[in-house]
């Protein structure tokens, strides 16, 4: 799977891509911003486990490699809800810091966004960044996402309780414009 920009691309895993991916996501400043999940120090054989992970459980549709003049520069998921939420995906993305500040990831949120919508019967795209998380919440507004709700000490993140937010976007509000 592979969607295209002029500027960027939005691409499926290749395992060609853990050495590469290894050396983005191998970033404190990134770690700090994300689910517990996410290790830090992060190891090739952690950028390996991810990408035999999408692509075994299929996940390649959902979670993309993203591409700036053909180099591996971030990634970004979106990982649709069950039950009561089934018309819901969350999205979370994480993009290497040299390519912060240059208006890449609100391109990247909304063909993310575009692409969720058009593929999977879903009416609701949301992302839950740290409030502290100021660059975040700036590309998301960037993106058309609007801020829902900042709820209070719902996060510990190395051992600080902090606020987070709900940024959301609705099938019916997104501009066509990627």
């Amino acid at each position: 799977m592979r969607i295209e920009t002029d500027e960027l691309a939005l691409r499926s895993w290749k395992e060609e891509d853990a050495k590469r991916l290894a050396v983005i996501a191998d970033n404190k400043k990134i770690a700090d911003y994300l689910r517990d999940g996410f290790p830090h120090p992060y190891s090739l054989d952690d950028a390996r486990q991810f990408i035999l992970r999408a692509i075994a459980e299929d996940n390649a549709s959902r979670s993309f490699a993203i591409e700036i003049n053909g180099v591996v520069a971030g990634s970004i998921g979106a990982y649709l809800k069950e039950n009561v939420h089934r018309k819901n995906a969350e999205l979370g993305y994480y993009l290497a810091e040299e390519y912060w500040g240059k208006g890449i990831m609100p391109k990247v949120i909304r063909c993310m966004t575009q692409y969720m919508f058009d593929n999977f019967d879903i009416n609701r795209v949301y992302a839950q960044p740290f409030a502290m998380n100021t660059a975040s919440r700036k590309v998301l507004e960037k993106a058309g996402f609007r801020l829902e709700a900042v709820l209070k000490s719902n996060i510990i993140k190395n051992g600080i309780v902090q606020d987070g937010c709900i940024y959301a976007l609705l099938k019916d509000e997104l501009n066509n414009e990627i």
